[in-house]
């Protein structure tokens, strides 16, 4: 049996004060690039309802991710950064943080351990 991923399954919205934390599911590296826009839409609906948006991506569901993950944090990143906020990422696996630094994504997003010290670090 097939079964197809859809967009609104891959992501959990919640608020923290003034953050918002996007939470990937664990099967993100199995998003097809068809749902990007769809997916990009979900996530971006929080971030256009605030002035100057501060964004944390937590991943410590997430193992591994790929390209269209990539390119959903980049296009989030670009809007984010054109709105004065800041986006950075938490709980990320060796393996995502070793594509991470490959891809010198790294140096363009803070990574934090824990999602409390990525929410204390935009509080500041």
């Amino acid at each position: 049996m097939l079964t197809t991923k859809k967009a609104d399954d891959s992501f959990q919205i919640e608020w923290h004060n003034e953050c918002v934390v996007v939470i990937p599911a664990s099967d993100i590296e199995q998003m097809s690039w068809d749902l990007i826009n769809p997916a990009a839409e979900i996530v971006m609906k929080p971030l256009e309802q605030t002035p100057t948006p501060m964004v944390v991506f937590d991943l410590s569901r997430v193992k591994f991710f790929g390209s269209v993950f990539l390119a959903l944090l980049l296009r989030c990143y670009k809007f984010v950064k054109t709105r004065g906020g800041e986006l950075v990422i938490c709980g990320a696996s060796p393996d995502a943080r070793e594509l991470l630094a490959v891809t010198s994504l790294d140096t363009l997003w803070a990574i934090y351990e824990t999602r409390a010290e990525a929410l204390e670090a935009l509080a500041m």
